[in-house]
């Protein structure tokens, strides 16, 4: 059964054409990649999905009583709740039968009428049913697995982008519509959050449609490709990587019928040329006459790709980058990680990767020279000359235009300047655009322009995927691999580092350690990890066939003792929770008496707040001489 069919679907804004003769049928269950080159359009076809906007021309039609939920890029809770409160509202239906059931257990303390009763029990039935009792643990699962369980007391108004987005996703993983359309749902997970919504929406029974240019993801959760186009739409069967070897076969399949078709159409004209006004004439007409008609097979528009091309990296010394017991941070008494003995050599590659707010960027920012090592040794080698791409783009300036920025890296002549520019796809009167009015894809093409003009011999990358279509993805990963140079960089695009990386530096409890290989090494090695951790404690469960008095006694006093250390371990880390939550509330509250201009409350307040600051200086160190 067809949830959605939409039937010749057009898009034109102005007198541009954003895509025409889109002709889809989703079916119930189906599990939809939606792809195509930026600017296409696929957006715009979401939105028209879930009714926000109308096509141009065509209709669609949706199944009656059809609930849709849309994630958009951009996402802003509004109201004054907490995020947990926001979450909860997913539940809106199932918590006024809730309210309701509260208010007959009033009823029933006071009155013993059976109507009062079977009212209690018909609404019991209904909460139950509706799942009334789980449905708090399942929203704390959900957020946990979008690594916002330390954020549940937070006013949404405090939240960045990117958790107003997952949470945001979060009520709509809850509400479970019968669509769900999401539109770059990956852009601001890290790979603990991008495994857990993998299994969510793989064990998930309704139906998706996701725009993506995570391959990975893709291939995780798609069992259909829309490949969206300007001149329609496309449809391929199983995941992401399934498409692009069909693909391949269609286009090679198209290319044979068009020259042959080609060749056809040469012959007849060549025929009709020749015979026209001779005997043959009759013949030629009508030939001419099926040429007229004939149905002429075109080839897409090709898109065209970034052609780029990195300059030769002038040579470093043998040791690029090399850390020695580096604390990370902003805060020495709590830095972020710490690093071990770490070398990066000459013309290898390094991911760094970790969870959301694990110190990243702020290693990356070290590295630059920007911040100092809170402790220990880290440095760069001898030559060394790095270029660096931020992920918010910050060394682009809004007023410039794109020929300013480019002739702010170097002096060139105009004609060499927009050439330079044209490579990545930035013609006709684009080199006079404001920076401001780039798009996030324009924005992240421009600062590869500038990059690649620098001649550095370490490349420092934060995110240098993000906003990228997967064809520009393609030609990136294309260009790093043929480098030179060294290249360190953050990525949570697996496919990506698996291209890229010759080592993977994972951020794992306070460490930053190093795993030789790309990123599925790097998931054999923890995976091997683990498997040993597990025999070992496995092995250290059994009794021994053979031990002395002594030796248990000493084995069991160990065994009492870690267990005590772990008890106050848990013991100070809720302790810890618990006055770093009451400190941040004290900080609303004297934010709040001071708008309001009360001396009195802002003193007494500060003063718990210090005594607050104190307990959990001394809670920190109490956790960390149990951690050593």
């Amino acid at each position: 059964m067809s949830l959605i069919v939409a039937n010749d679907l057009a898009k034109y804004f102005g007198g541009q054409d954003v895509f025409r003769g889109v002709t889809f049928a989703l079916a119930r269950g189906a599990k939809v990649g939606l792809v195509g080159p930026n600017g296409v359009g696929k957006t715009t076809l979401l939105s028209i999905i879930a009714g926000l906007d109308q096509p141009t021309q065509g209709s669609i039609f949706r199944a009656s009583g059809l609930a849709i939920g849309y994630l958009p890029q951009d996402v802003r809770l509004q109201g004054e709740q907490t995020l947990w409160q926001a979450v909860l509202e997913a539940f809106a239906p199932l918590r006024r039968t809730e309210l309701e059931l509260r208010h007959l257990e009033r009823l029933i303390a006071e009155s013993d009428e059976l109507a009062v009763w079977r009212q209690y029990e018909e609404c019991q039935k209904r909460f139950e049913a509706m799942g009334g009792y789980d449905y708090e643990w399942k929203a704390r699962q959900a957020l946990e697995g979008l690594q916002l369980g330390d954020s549940l007391d937070l006013p949404v108004s405090q939240l960045s982008g990117g958790q107003h987005t997952r949470a945001q996703l979060a009520r709509l993983l809850l509400q479970r519509p019968d669509v769900l359309l999401l539109d770059e749902p990956t852009n601001h997970l890290d790979l603990q959050a991008l495994t857990w919504l993998e299994g969510f929406l793989q064990s998930w029974d309704g139906t998706l449609i996701a725009i993506s240019h995570d391959r990975y993801f893709l291939d995780a959760v798609a069992n259909e490709i829309w490949d969206l186009s300007a001149v329609g739409l496309e449809r391929y069967r199983g995941n992401y990587s399934a498409y692009e070897a069909e693909k391949v076969e269609r286009l090679a399949r198209l290319r044979r019928q068009f020259a042959q078709q080609q060749e056809q159409i040469r012959a007849t004209e060549a025929f009709v040329r020749r015979y026209g006004a001779g005997q043959r004439a009759k013949e030629a007409k009508g030939r001419e006459k099926r040429l007229s008609h004939l149905e002429r097979i075109e080839l897409p528009p090709e898109l065209q790709p970034m052609r780029l091309r990195l300059q030769p990296a002038p040579r470093s010394g043998w040791v690029v980058l090399e850390a020695h017991g580096a604390a990370v941070g902003y805060d020495s008494a709590r830095p972020l990680f710490v690093t071990g003995d770490l070398q990066l050599l000459r013309g290898e590659r390094a991911a760094i990767i970790g969870p959301n707010g694990s110190g990243k960027t702020t290693f990356v920012r070290t590295v630059l020279g920007e911040l100092p090592p809170l402790d220990g040794r880290l440095m760069l080698g001898h030559g060394v000359v790095t270029g660096y791409l931020s992920q918010a783009q910050s060394d682009l300036h809004p007023e410039h235009t794109l020929l300013e920025e480019i002739l702010s890296v170097r002096n060139l002549p105009l004609g060499e300047a927009r050439s330079h520019l044209a490579l990545f796809l930035f013609t006709d009167d684009d080199p006079f655009k404001r920076v401001a009015d780039l798009s996030g894809g324009e924005r992240s093409r421009l600062a590869l322009a500038k990059l690649v003009m620098l001649g550095a011999n370490l490349l420092v990358l934060d995110e240098p995927t993000n906003q990228l279509d997967i064809m520009s993805r393609d030609v990136l990963e294309s260009v790093l691999e043929e480098y030179d140079g060294t290249i360190l960089f953050v990525s949570h695009d697996r496919y990506f580092i698996n291209a890229i990386a010759t080592q993977v530096w994972a951020i794992e409890d306070g460490f930053l350690r190093s795993y030789n290989g790309d990123y599925d090494d790097y998931l054999a090695a923890r995976r091997a990890a683990f498997e040993e951790q597990r025999l070992a404690s496995q092995a250290g469960r059994e009794e021994p066939k053979r031990t002395s008095p002594r030796s248990t006694r000493q084995a069991r006093a160990a065994q009492r003792e870690e267990r005590q250390r772990s008890e106050r371990r848990q013991a100070l880390e809720a302790e810890i929770a618990d006055l770093e939550r009451r400190r941040g509330e004290l900080e609303l509250a004297i934010s709040s008496a001071s708008l309001r201009g009360d001396v009195d409350a802002v003193t007494s307040l500060g003063r718990e707040h210090e005594s607050v600051s104190a307990s959990l200086e001394s809670a920190y160190e109490a956790w960390a001489e149990v951690a050593e």
